[in-house]
């Protein structure tokens, strides 16, 4: 049987320019006649609204240039990174399979697409993009003119971003770039900033996306092109980027055009490895108890219980998703109950006093139960300071978790719970769960030690979490009925 013909791979060479029409001219001839041979190739040149004849050149060139090509011009100024989400939409609404990203200053070789694009032919292989590198032999940048400041700047930078993401590319700030298509439309570029640090950005969506990203070397030249960034702020914008990245993916904030959830692996640090609110709970509870578990805990909690204290736990797993805890209370052997555990349930009610009302009222037969509510406390000094310089971001956990309708200092969860008709036994402070985010080591413990002197000395303040031991008291209704029998 005859093989058969793979369909070329489309292919847009997208062309950014911005006052260039004394080079656009020549970064179009330059580019490889052969490549037509091999792929399905169309040019997109978008002059991102300049001040020169850029886009009248190119149009002009492009008419009976050898490949299908197009001069369009942003009617206002974009950006590089709008005018970069300008091409990658053309591209995804053409239907291409790939977009090569040319500079029109010339800056980046256009005869190195092929070998760029040679990544995106193999089979079997999953390629979402290819960055054409100067830094992977550094003494050839410093040979291309790049100047010295730069150069240092960019090995810097490079090391400062990879030490923060884990990764080890070994540039961040090449404008040679070859993307998939369908790699790009699956990211909230919409998102991304319209300024230089829009290369930054994308990266950090590969990242975290899991994308496949390919480095090659290519050969750097600068000559008298005038160049458009202003260095130190760019320096700055790109560090301020991706220490929020580093943020979001450790959940402290969220912002959707960082999130990922499926590329997500779940920590595998133990939360009784340190003293968590979990293990403060668990130090609480007496061994054999019975427990009533309405916390919105992963189940780690209830397995230690039973496993290290012998405990018998209710409500947990399936069970809790059979119930509404905002208009119900599950099946329980409430007049038996030792423990009830409220850990981050009161902050995810829609009105934590009527469901206290209802919980007080299921408790009225068991006078030796004791409740544990925890709640963050958005008092925080970290919550604080973040106010001080006018943020309130919502995270994925924590404090600010996007699940919380109410948020509580430790004041005001003691008032809602005396007035809820709880009797306040004892209380214990959490500090915040830095091996979670940073990992078990020399570092997270010292900030562990240092969090929970001074919680203990300022809990308003310093107290990530707070966890109150409350007895319920009878209601009038109850005493009443009770007098009455």
């Amino acid at each position: 049987m005859p093989h058969s013909i793979q369909p070329k791979l489309r292919v847009l060479i997208l062309v950014l320019a911005y006052n260039a029409e004394k080079t656009i001219t020549s970064v179009l001839n330059r580019i490889p006649r052969d490549m037509a041979e091999k792929y399905d190739l169309g040019i997109l040149v978008i002059d991102d609204c300049s001040r020169d004849g850029t886009w009248q050149i190119a149009k002009k060139h492009l008419e009976d240039f050898w490949c299908p090509g197009e001069a369009l011009r942003n009617p206002v100024n974009q950006g590089y990174g709008g005018n970069q989400k300008a091409g990658y939409r053309y591209a995804s609404e053409r239907n291409y399979d790939v977009v090569a990203m040319v500079h029109g200053d010339g800056q980046y070789a256009p005869e190195c697409l092929p070998e760029l694009l040679e990544p995106f032919t193999r089979v079997g292989e999953q390629v979402d993009a290819v960055f054409g590198s100067r830094m992977l032999n550094k003494a050839n940048a410093l040979k291309g003119g790049m100047p010295y400041y730069k150069f240092v700047g960019n090995i810097v930078l490079t090391a400062l971003q990879n030490i923060l993401l884990g990764s080890r590319l070994s540039e961040f700030h090449t404008g040679y770039r070859v993307y998939r298509v369908s790699t790009l439309d699956s990211l909230p570029l919409d998102l991304n900033t319209n300024d230089f640090h829009f290369d930054t950005e994308i990266i950090m969506q590969l990242l975290f996306s899991g994308g496949k990203i390919v480095e090659l070397p290519i050969p750097t030249f600068y000559g008298d092109e005038v160049c458009h960034v202003d260095g130190l702020r760019y320096a700055w914008d790109v560090m301020v980027a991706t220490v929020k990245a580093r943020l979001i993916r450790m959940g402290i904030f969220y912002d959707p055009k960082f999130y990922f959830p499926h590329t997500e692996v779940a920590s595998t640090i133990s939360k009784f490895s340190f003293p968590s609110t979990s293990r403060i709970v668990a130090d609480a509870v007496r061994p054999g108890s019975v427990v009533l578990d309405l916390g919105c805990t992963d189940g780690e909690l209830a397995e230690y219980l039973r496993r290290e204290k012998n405990c018998t736990v209710f409500g947990t797993g399936e069970e809790r998703e059979k119930y509404d805890l905002d208009h119900s209370l599950p099946d329980a052997p409430w007049d038996t109950l030792d423990y009830v555990l409220l850990v981050d349930v009161l902050e995810q009610r829609d009105s934590p006093e009527e469901f206290l009302q209802r919980l007080r009222a299921r408790l009225a037969g068991n006078s030796k139960v004791t409740v544990i509510a925890g709640t963050a406390n958005v008092g925080f000094f970290i919550t604080r300071f973040m106010l001080l310089l006018g943020q309130f971001n919502y995270s994925r956990r924590g404090i600010l978790a996007l699940t919380h309708k109410r948020l509580f200092t430790i004041g005001s969860l003691e008032r809602l719970l005396r007035y809820a008709g709880f009797r306040i036994q004892g209380k214990h402070v959490a500090a915040a769960p830095y091996p979670l985010a940073l990992g078990l080591n020399r570092l997270s413990r010292v900030l562990l030690t240092v969090n929970v002197g001074l919680a203990k000395l300022l809990p308003g303040l310093f107290a990530y979490q707070v966890l109150l031991e409350v007895l319920h008291t009878p209601s009038v209704e109850h005493v009443l009925h009770k007098a009455e029998r």
